[in-house]
């Protein structure tokens, strides 16, 4: 049975021409197209349910960041992945925490739509180049045993990892472990240079990877 998919956009020229691509992959079957977060939910209530949501994160009425954190509350086996133009870091974190498992641009090509559809059917996730490249290459030549031993990383700096990986704020993250905001800036700057990286978004992938958080 091939995976089923809903494209949410609210721009119907380009939900059509999802759909019409998706289709021409022929492995997966488009349930529909809507227009609009609520247009999903109603979907859904019918019992339309999809196994993949591609998701306009722009929209009016519920944005896909709302959108998101309903699935991920009201259906939570399904999988989203995210459609933007915007490549900034505190949107791709945003989605993330709001559900999403895989985050594209909309300029992407087409063999990248399907290989990310291909790999959430797959392995559940799909982290997009221009997000991971640079932590993969880190990677590729290092096979770890205990990546928290090797990186040098104690309790309190792996709590603060998954403190993270949440939908707190790094002042809310310093309150909860009842330091600082100077100190927790210090945690950040340390945990960047052991897992070498340069931002939050790095340091959630990385901590995918390294299983220190489950997804």
């Amino acid at each position: 049975m091939k995976p089923t998919i809903a494209i949410v956009d609210d721009h119907e020229l380009m939900a059509k021409a999802l759909s019409g691509l998706v289709q021409k992959f022929g492995n997966y079957e488009v349930l529909y197209d809507v227009s609009s977060g609520e247009e999903l939910t109603r979907r859904l209530h019918l019992q339309l349910v999809p196994d993949i949501v591609l998701l306009d994160i722009n929209m009016p009425g519920m944005n896909g960041y709302e959108v998101a954190l309903w699935l991920k509350n009201n259906f939570p086996n399904i999988k989203i992945i995210a459609l933007s133009m915007n490549d900034r870091e505190e949107s791709i974190v945003k989605m993330l925490r709001s559900g999403a498992c895989g985050y594209l641009l909309k300029g992407c090509k087409p063999h990248e739509l399907k290989q990310a559809l291909d790999t959430v059917v797959q392995k559940g996730f799909y982290y997009t180049e221009f997000v991971t490249s640079q932590l993969i290459k880190n990677l590729n030549n290092v096979t770890l045993q205990n990546p928290i031993e090797r990186l040098g990383i104690n309790e309190k700096e792996k709590l603060f990892i998954q403190l993270s990986c949440s939908d707190l704020t790094y002042v809310e993250i310093a309150d909860k472990m009842c330091l600082s905001p100077r100190t927790i800036d210090g945690y950040r700057e340390s945990i960047f240079q052991k897992m070498e990286v340069k931002s939050r978004v790095g340091m959630i992938i990385k901590a995918i990877q390294f299983k220190i958080v489950d997804i």
